[in-house]
């Protein structure tokens, strides 16, 4: 049974404006400046407020929501994995990863668990938790960079988030929502430096399409086959007209707001003799050329807790991608990071304290 997010816990701007019910609006601004400045490390270092104020938020307002508890770095050092307590002794865990034009890509999480149920993910062995809270997810970045100032010889740029750890982003639309409001205001990062992953709920995709709110972020579909029958033997959620309402939502989004920098990805775990045959590159090279300005990103299987999955063999992967690209289908194949940490894709999981 999902666990209610705890009632103790308010987001931080609303404690602030308990806090201090007559504060002008600029007091709060400046509070969340401090908050994105990686070398502060506590209400003490907001010197723009006044000293009884910075006195009475450091008892009352939480600086961070998240408290490491195990970091882990990769043998290539190109990874790095934290696991995070909350408040309420909860456990996510996020990853900061290396990308190719040497700065950083932060992996995020939106819940703890997920109720998708994947059965090659580590993650929905966890079952749904409960939803995190946007300053929760906002953290995840900050506990990053304050870890990057700490290690200054490190890069110390963050090119990219992915909304790809654990829990499925549109079944916490709003936090996540805000979220992302927050990090593009208060950081360099651009939109489309931003990618949220889903399963594909096409209530909530057609939700992100009518609401003008919504922040023109990259979108990436987990579809794992394009054959109905297989998807839906290792994607729970799916149901038979699945592959065709995604279809036609994607088209409206393509028609409403895709460019080419915000075309669809689709991500494909690569699972052996289940999803990796010729037949079923073809349905998913049929399926792309349907729905257009789509790419196709090929994911390499991680060993994690299902056992019953096997990772498709580098020949396998090969054939795959050809056949997609002899059909026009723009295919690519994920670079693995961070398995030797249970850091990659499918391997995160975490339990309670």
């Amino acid at each position: 049974m999902v666990e209610q997010q705890k009632k103790t816990y308010m987001p931080r701007e609303r404690a602030f404006a308990a806090l201090f019910p007559h504060a002008p609006a600029y007091r709060w601004r400046q509070c969340v400046m401090t908050l994105f400045q990686p070398t502060c490390r506590g209400w003490k270092d907001a010197t723009a407020l006044p000293a009884d104020m910075r006195v009475t938020m450091r008892e009352s307002l939480p600086w961070m929501t998240v408290e490491q508890f195990l970091l882990l770095e990769s043998k290539k050092k190109d990874t790095y994995k934290a696991a995070l307590k909350l408040h309420d002794g909860a456990r996510i865990e996020t990853v900061l990863m290396r990308n190719a034009r040497d700065s950083w890509t932060i992996c995020v999480s939106s819940q703890v668990g997920c109720a998708m149920g994947c059965r090659f993910c580590s993650t929905g062995t966890m079952g749904l938790v409960r939803n995190l809270y946007a300053d929760e997810i906002v953290d995840q970045y900050r506990f990053w960079t304050s870890f990057l100032a700490d290690h200054p010889h490190l890069p110390q740029t963050v090119g990219n988030i992915v909304f790809m750890g654990m829990g499925e982003p549109l079944t916490n639309y709003d936090n996540v929502k805000e979220a992302i409001l927050t990090l593009l205001a208060h950081t360099t990062l651009g939109p489309t430096r931003v990618v949220v992953s889903t399963v594909g709920i096409i209530p909530q995709l057609a939700r992100l399409l009518a609401d003008p709110t919504w922040p023109p972020v990259r979108i990436a579909l987990s579809l794992h086959s394009a054959v109905a029958q297989t998807r839906k033997e290792i994607v729970p959620t799916s149901y038979e007209n699945f592959l065709t309402d995604l279809t036609a939502w994607a088209r409206t989004y393509h028609a409403a707001i895709g460019t080419r920098r915000r075309h669809l990805t689709f991500e494909y775990v690569m699972l052996r003799d289940v999803n990796d045959t010729p037949a079923h590159a073809k349905a998913l090279a049929q399926l792309a050329t349907a729905i257009g300005k789509g790419k196709v990103n090929l994911i390499p299987y991680n060993f994690g807790t299902a056992a019953e999955f096997q990772k498709s063999t580098d020949e396998t992967i090969v054939v795959f991608q050809n056949i997609l690209k002899k059909h026009g289908i723009i295919a690519t194949r994920r670079r693995t990071m961070g398995d030797d940490i249970a850091a990659a894709c499918g391997q995160l999981v975490a339990k309670k304290v």
